[in-house]
């Protein structure tokens, strides 16, 4: 970790327990959120980090959803700005966020920052890897005043964009982080249709993760993650857009590949909750082909 020309920390997009908490003026976001429905709220309430704050993912990280936008499209610079300034998280804090899933909602939030140059990270094996107790009562932040920014264009990919690439109409690689099962077609809890991008590559966020042993829930290293992402095709994060069931679980994905030394990769935000309410096709089954889709259209 170092600090910038402006003495803002300069953070990798992950940290372990020991680096997050010698971290000055670190700031602990708690971004718990299920996909099932449960309250995240109610989570960070029955116990969290010490001193951390919650980050509700629908009401913070997310403006409203919509099927020409997905179920979690980006909330406007406006919006975000409101949002961190509310929750007392200024432009300068480095901010260290956790779930209990690997990174794969906190992930969002540390994305969003990153593409801003501001000082965010995921906390390594979340608050499972806490070894301290938890703590019950909650934590307000005295509010702060957050610049508007507005999100790089070099950070998005749209869903022209995505479809190019996908095809091979464009030099580049497309990454489906949802469960292999979502990808295949053979279960589709949420969305309209089921099925992928034909041309995308099935990159499930929790490959990321190591599956077993002492380190279960925490990151591979930067060089097994190298050698995953070469295996589906990226050399470079820059020829990369990801996308997930809503634009979420694909920031983990893309910070993978950062914490890989491949650099930043673009978000298709929409995902599949967007391409699924559309007549554009969808393929099913193992390869990113797949099969056309032609009569699972809404």
């Amino acid at each position: 970790m170092s600090s910038g020309s402006s003495g803002v920390a300069i953070l990798p997009p992950v940290l372990d327990t020991a680096e997050a908490t010698s971290l000055s003026g670190a700031v602990f976001c708690d971004v718990r959120w299920y996909l099932d429905g449960r309250s995240g709220q109610d989570a960070y309430d029955s116990g969290h980090l010490p001193g951390a704050v919650f980050v509700d993912l629908d009401e913070h990280l997310t403006s409203d959803p919509g099927p020409n936008v997905g179920r979690h499209p980006l909330p406007t610079p406006e919006a975000f700005a409101r949002s961190m300034g509310a929750l007392g998280i200024g432009p300068n804090d480095p901010v260290v966020a956790y779930d209990d899933a690997g990174g794969m909602a906190a992930g969002r939030l540390v994305w969003m920052l990153r593409i801003l140059d501001r000082p965010a990270a995921l906390l390594d094996g979340g608050i499972g890897a806490w070894g301290e107790p938890l703590e019950i009562t909650g934590m307000l932040r005295p509010p702060v005043k957050v610049p508007i920014v507005s999100w790089p264009n070099g950070a998005l990919a749209t869903i022209d964009e995505v479809a190019t690439v996908a095809t091979g109409g464009a030099s580049g690689v497309v990454l489906d982080a949802r469960g292999g099962d979502r990808y295949r077609g053979e279960v589709e809890p949420v969305d309209p249709r089921a099925g992928h991008l034909p041309g995308a590559v099935s990159a499930p966020f929790v490959h990321n993760l190591e599956s077993e042993g002492a380190r279960r829930g925490m990151f591979r290293s930067s060089v097994e993650l190298a050698e995953r992402y070469a295996v589906l095709g990226v050399g470079d994060a820059a020829e990369v857009v990801a996308y997930c069931g809503s634009g979420v679980s694909a920031c983990h994905d893309l910070l993978a590949m950062e914490h890989a030394g491949l650099g930043r990769g673009r978000l298709f935000v929409g995902s599949w909750s967007q391409w699924s309410h559309t007549d554009r096709p969808a393929a099913v089954g193992s390869e990113p082909g797949g099969v056309p889709d032609s009569y699972n259209r809404p």
